[in-house]
């Protein structure tokens, strides 16, 4: 038995095929696109992830001076994005960044829109140095002294408000 379509639904048959191809590349391409990034209609601003917390130790006396809830960076792609575009900080967030060396670092403050305590420390969790109240949006290098592991990301000051400093201690454990 042969089916005999009208000739008005044998038209339309390659246009909703058509129809339903770009509806599933549309629906791909709409999930793609839900990703974080920067858009030109909306100010981008991610969110603050709670990870751990990191204790800010004088090294001397032993006496915790701050705890501070902390996003981690491990990944290559929170490593590059850190704080950017970040338009706001409260003074107990700070961002701890895993390196996969030993060795001299350097950040700098691309697209990174609050002013920061960049502190670097060693394997042994120790203060190497710290690139205090760095500049906004500046792209100028800022470089560790010293060999470090972990950096620590605060806000602008906060070093000089509690008295961290060089030779201090860190310690940090996931929630």
């Amino acid at each position: 038995m042969k089916l005999k379509l009208n000739r008005s639904y044998t038209a339309a048959i390659p246009i909703v095929a058509l129809v339903l191809i770009m509806t599933a590349i549309t629906s791909c391409n709409s999930n793609e696109n839900k990703k974080t990034v920067p858009t030109k209609k909306g100010v981008y601003e991610p969110k603050f992830r709670k990870d751990g917390n990191v204790w800010l130790v004088k090294k001397e006396s032993g006496d915790t001076l701050l705890r501070l809830d902390a996003e981690y960076a491990k990944s290559a792609v929170d490593q590059n994005y850190g704080m950017m575009y970040r338009k706001s900080m409260d003074e107990n967030m700070s961002m701890l960044f895993f390196r996969d060396r030993l060795e001299r670092q350097s950040f700098w403050m691309q697209n990174t829109y609050v002013s920061l305590d960049i502190i670097y420390i060693d394997d042994e969790l120790q203060v190497v140095s710290i690139q205090k109240n760095a500049e906004p949006l500046n792209t100028k290098s800022l470089p560790s002294t010293g060999p470090a592991l972990y950096v620590l990301e605060v806000k602008g000051g906060l070093c000089d408000k509690i008295g961290f400093e060089k030779g201090d201690k860190i310690y940090f454990a996931d929630i």
